[in-house]
């Protein structure tokens, strides 16, 4: 069979449709009779709530405002179903959903949200991720703050470390990021002519995101439909749910084309981030240059719930020791709830944060032994043959000392 697409330039199909301005996303899609919603979010970190609809409800041209009574399963997540549609009697983060207004227009659902009174009893929310292991720490989910510890060990670290030549040891801190994709977050529900749940979402998970909505309005997974629109840019954004059940909610119970468009403010208290970490190391080299052990303690807070906070700090752990040989290796690394913004999927997964850590550290030990930079890296690199950290055999393409010669030369 002739193969047509290796080796050739391919046109992209969504392509054209971009540039010209033709594109559908879903803030572009219109209905007869449509209405428009809008969420209440909390404005502390951590609180007490007690919430009171009657003024809003009684506004001209609000058609229904739900809360957690009006969801048959209050919870969703993606590894823990830890985050709920709609707070009942607690917030856990500035920007928890505690309320979506349905109104004839966006003028009205903004007046109605400014007309819900929530009173807040303020509680002292634990922000630091290292205060937040501790035993006596406030929890946010169950009798602990620690969502997931990952464990990496090969051979004997501390008589490593003893034996180096010289250590470095350095904490690393790496703060929290948010995708700023173009398109903030916006979606469009109905019943189809069947009487299915349609969703149009911009969304990286359209399975996930289906699956998610047949539970928490408790339906058969066939009933709903998502259909995913142009995406204007997602970076692991797009892979939680912000607005999809809302919707759901809202088009199941009265019937009727339900629109929502968040802002760009909204859109930065709704989604995930990018998990913040702090990163302690302790780094052995002999003096060659070769590297000895490498001790790594890994803190990733992922805020107030866990998202993919597993995958997340597993493959931080993994990563850990870069792309070097590394005979010696002891790595903890943990997910911490708090009451910061949660985080969750952004490219790299946890990759990305520990290169903060290891390549510095690679830098201040080459400083040390009056090595350059490239000599100290071409001395441990990963090459054909070698072992990972985790044990595996690299038996081919690893153009690691290529790359680094080629840069240099």
């Amino acid at each position: 069979m002739k193969q047509t697409h290796i080796g050739n330039s391919v046109d992209r199909i969504d392509s054209l449709a971009k540039v010209t301005g033709k594109a559908m996303y879903p803030q572009d899609y219109y209905f007869d009779n449509m209405l428009y919603g809008k969420t209440l979010r909390s404005i502390y970190p951590f609180a007490k709530i007690n919430i009171d609809l009657r003024e809003a409800q009684n506004l001209p041209g609000v058609v229904r405002i739900f809360t957690h009574k009006d969801v048959p399963n209050n919870a969703h997540g993606v590894l823990h179903k830890d985050q709920l549609v709609f707070c009942e009697d607690i917030v856990r983060r500035i920007g928890d959903p505690i309320a979506f207004v349905v109104a004839e227009t966006q003028k009205i659902c903004e007046e109605a949200i400014e007309k819900i009174k929530v009173q807040y009893e303020i509680m002292n929310p634990v922000l630091d991720p290292i205060e937040a292991m501790k035993e006596d720490s406030v929890k946010i989910h169950g009798d602990s703050n620690i969502v997931y510890h990952f464990k990496l060990r090969k051979g004997d670290v501390h008589k490593a470390l003893e034996e180096s030549y010289f250590v470095a040891n350095n904490t690393y801190k790496t703060h929290s990021v948010d995708h700023a994709f173009l398109q903030p977050e916006a979606g469009i529900s109905y019943l189809d002519e069947n009487g299915n749940i349609t969703v149009i979402v911009a969304t990286q998970y359209p399975h996930y995101d289906r699956e998610e909505i047949a539970y928490c309005l408790n339906v058969p997974t066939e009933n709903v439909r998502i259909i995913n629109s142009n995406v204007g840019g997602a970076f692991g954004g797009r892979e939680d749910i912000t607005l999809q059940i809302h919707l759901a909610l809202a088009s199941k119970t009265l019937n009727r084309v339900i629109k929502c468009v968040y802002s760009r403010e909204e859109s930065f208290l709704a989604h995930s981030k990018r998990h913040a970490m702090i990163m302690n190391y302790s780094t052995g080299v002999n003096k060659d240059g070769y590297l000895t052990a490498v001790k790594a303690e890994i803190i990733g807070d992922t805020g107030a719930y866990a998202s993919w906070a597993d995958n997340v700090l597993r493959k931080a752990g993994v990563h850990a020791t870069g792309p070097y040989v590394v005979p010696n290796v002891m790595v903890d690394s943990y997910a911490v709830y708090t009451n910061n913004p949660y985080a969750g999927a952004m490219r790299g997964f946890g990759a990305t944060q520990v290169a903060v850590a290891y390549e510095q550290q690679m830098d201040i030990l080459a400083h040390e032994l009056n090595m350059s930079p490239v000599e100290i890296r071409l001395k441990n690199i990963l090459r054909v043959g070698s072992f990972t950290s985790t044990g595996q055999l690299l038996n081919n393409s690893v153009p690691l000392e290529n790359c680094l010669r080629s840069i240099t030369e």
